[in-house]
């Protein structure tokens, strides 16, 4: 086992009416939200499937399968809090983590602290080993027509 390790995370939804907006582990008023069977939170998932990937522990449908009763509508930070488990049973921690929401709206900003500091309290880490930063696409392909929302993230993991 090396001492550092650094995975990345891309994950996307697509956004529909009526669901409810939920990113980075806070709902924000909104009124479209993504359609998936858990609650959709596209840059937990990315982080997730980045920390997995770190630890050559697979990706978050290898752990928490679509196909499973047991996720339907569940809250993704309770998929955060067995990923840091899994990654810690490993003999890792968390170095960093940085991470890029795009989507045209609504702005993320007034949002983004909230965020960071939810998910460096699941991950217990500090916040300021934790980014969050948002993009628009210039009204390009699906995230510019709104049809949908994707994150990605890197981390880096440490040897315990």
């Amino acid at each position: 086992m090396s001492g550092f390790r650094v995975g990345f995370g891309y994950d996307v939804h697509q956004l529909a009416e009526g669901r409810k907006f939920v990113l980075g582990g806070i709902e924000i008023p909104f009124g479209k939200g993504p359609l998936a069977h858990s609650d959709g939170d596209v840059l937990i998932h990315a982080i997730c499937d980045a920390l997995l990937g770190a630890a050559g522990l697979g990706d978050i449908g290898l752990h928490f399968p679509d196909t499973s009763s047991d996720f339907k509508d569940i809250d993704s930070k309770v998929l955060l809090a067995k990923v840091r488990k899994l990654i810690e049973a490993r003999g890792y921690s968390i170095g960093n983590i940085d991470s890029t929401v795009s989507l045209e709206r609504p702005k993320l900003r007034p949002h983004i602290d909230t965020m960071r500091e939810v998910l460096a309290t699941i991950l217990g880490m500090e916040t300021s080993a934790l980014s969050i930063k948002a993009t628009t696409t210039e009204k390009l392909g699906f995230v510019g027509r709104e049809e949908g929302i994707a994150a990605q993230a890197v981390v880096l993991i440490t040897s315990l």
